[in-house]
C-alpha cells in the first residue's frame, strides 16, 4: 500500500511546485506572454479557488462511497489538463486556451489534493501512523517534483522540439493515468464518521494555527519556486546548471524527510519544525551576497534549503492531521482550506513578484541592468527571509507536541 501513496504522491507533485517552476519561463518564451500578464491570470485563479477548493472538499466529506471515481476524475482532468497545457496549443486564442487549461489543472490537483490528504487516517490506520505514512507520501512527492521540475531540460536534450515542452505534457498525462491505475486501491479503505466542520471547531482543535502557519511558512518557498529559474540564469549567470541546481535541492529534500520524522517523532515537533526554518533563512541570506558565477556556493545553499523543505513537507501536515483526527473533524473540507492556502502562497508569489519585477525593468534573458538585478536578488533572497521569520514567530506560539509516530 505505501509504494501506492508514493506513486499517487508522485502525480499530484506535478502540478505542484514544478508548474510555477516553468511558467514563467514557458510563457515568456514560449508563448511571449508578459510577465504581468501571467500574474494577472494567476490572481483570477485564485479567486476561483477561494470558493472552489473548501467547495471540493465539502463533496468528498458529502459523498464518501464515491471516492473512486473522483479520483480517477483527477487524475484524469490533470492528465487532459497537461495536454492542453504544453502538447496542444493553438495558433490563435493562445491566452484564452492557455487560462482554460490551467484552470483544468489546478481544479483536478485541488481534488486529488484534497482527497489524498483527507484519507490520510485512513490509509496510516490511525493518528500513529501518521508520521510513516507522511515519510513514503513526501517522498513520492519529491520523486515527482525532480521529474517535473527536470523533464523538459531532459527532453530538449533528447531532441525533443518546443525546448521539450510538447513531450513533456504527454509524459505527464501518461504519468496521471499509471498513477490512477495503480492507486485505485487506496480509495476503498473506509473512513470513520467524522464531525462536520465549522471555524470554532477548527480553532478549537489546533487547526486553524497550523494552517495558518501553513500558509505563511510556504510564501518563501513559493517565491524561490517562481524565481528559481531567473535568479540563476539572469543574476548567477549559470544557466546551464539549472537542472543539475534542482536536482540537488529536491534530493536534499528528500534524504532529509527521513531524519525530521523521527527527530519529530522523538522531540518537540515544534522546536524542530523551527530548526528547520531557521536553516532556510540561513540559506536565503547567503543567496542574496552571492556573486556572478557561484556555482559551488549556490550548490551548498540549494543543499541547505532543500533540507530545511523536508521539515516543512513532513511535519506540518502530520501536525495538521493528527489535529483534525483527535477532534474528529471531517478531513475532508479541512484539506480543502489546507490546499487552498498551499495554492493561494504559490499564486501570491507570482502575482505579486512578476509585476513588480517587470515595473522594475527586469525582462528574463535579457541584459538587466544593477537596479533590475537587485530588485531580483532582493525579491529571491530578501523577502523570503522576512516571511520565514514571521513563520518562526508563530510557531514558537504552538504547544509542544510529538508527531504521531
Amino acid at each position: 500500500m505505501h509504494w501506492r501513496v508514493s506513486t499517487y504522491a508522485l502525480m499530484l507533485a506535478a502540478a505542484g511546485l514544478p508548474l510555477y517552476i516553468h511558467l514563467p519561463r514557458y510563457a515568456t518564451a514560449e508563448l511571449g506572454m508578459s510577465l504581468a500578464t501571467l500574474g494577472a491570470i494567476l490572481a483570477a485563479i485564485r479567486v476561483m479557488d477561494f470558493a472552489q477548493d473548501p467547495a471540493l472538499g465539502w463533496l468528498v466529506d458529502r459523498y464518501p462511497a464515491q471516492k473512486p471515481l473522483l479520483a480517477g476524475l483527477s487524475a484524469c482532468g490533470m492528465g487532459t489538463g497537461f495536454v492542453l497545457l504544453y502538447t496542444l496549443r493553438p495558433e490563435t486564442g493562445s491566452l484564452l486556451w492557455f487560462t482554460a487549461a490551467l484552470v483544468l489543472v489546478f481544479t483536478a490537483y485541488s481534488l486529488g489534493t484534497v482527497l489524498f490528504y483527507g484519507q490520510s487516517a485512513a490509509l496510516a490506520g490511525g493518528a500513529r501512523g501518521l508520521a510513516r505514512l507522511a515519510g513514503w507520501r513526501e517522498g513520492g512527492t519529491l520523486c515527482g517534483i525532480i521529474l517535473a521540475a527536470t523533464a523538459p531540460g531532459l527532453l530538449a536534450a533528447l531532441g525533443a522540439q518546443g525546448n521539450g515542452y510538447p513531450a513533456f505534457g504527454l509524459l505527464l498525462a501518461l504519468v496521471c493515468l499509471l498513477a490512477w491505475v495503480l492507486c485505485r486501491p487506496l480509495w476503498r479503505l473506509p473512513a470513520r464518521v467524522e464531525r462536520p466542520l465549522s471555524l470554532s471547531e477548527l480553532r478549537a482543535s489546533g487547526a486553524l494555527s497550523l494552517l495558518t502557519l501553513a500558509f505563511v511558512n510556504a510564501l518563501p518557498v513559493a517565491i524561490t519556486s517562481t524565481l528559481f529559474l531567473f535568479f540563476v540564469e539572469d543574476r548567477l549567470l549559470l544557466p546551464e546548471l539549472a537542472g543539475p541546481f534542482l536536482i540537488l535541492f529536491f534530493l536534499a529534500a528528500g534524504l532529509s524527510v527521513p531524519l525530521w520524522s523521527r527527530a519529530a517523532t522523538r522531540h518537540d515537533a515544534t522546536r524542530v519544525l523551527r530548526l528547520g526554518m531557521g536553516l532556510a533563512v540561513l540559506a536565503f541570506v547567503g543567496a542574496g551576497f552571492l556573486p556572478p558565477g557561484s556555482a559551488l556556493g549556490f550548490a551548498l545553499i540549494c543543499a541547505a534549503s532543500g533540507a530545511a523543505l523536508g521539515a516543512d513537507m513532513v511535519i506540518l501536515p502530520v501536525l495538521f492531521a493528527a489535529a483534525l483526527d483527535r477532534a474528529g473533524l471531517q478531513a475532508g473540507s479541512a484539506f480543502g482550506l489546507w490546499t487552498f492556502a498551499a495554492k493561494l502562497a504559490l499564486a501570491a508569489a507570482a502575482a505579486l513578484l512578476l509585476p513588480a519585477l517587470a515595473l522594475s525593468g527586469y525582462v528574463p534573458g535579457a541584459q538587466n541592468g544593477h537596479s533590475a538585478l537587485l530588485a531580483l536578488t532582493l525579491a529571491y533572497a530578501g523577502l523570503p527571509c522576512l516571511l520565514k521569520g514571521a513563520a518562526i514567530a508563530l510557531a514558537t506560539t504552538l504547544p509542544r507536541e510529538k508527531a504521531p509516530a
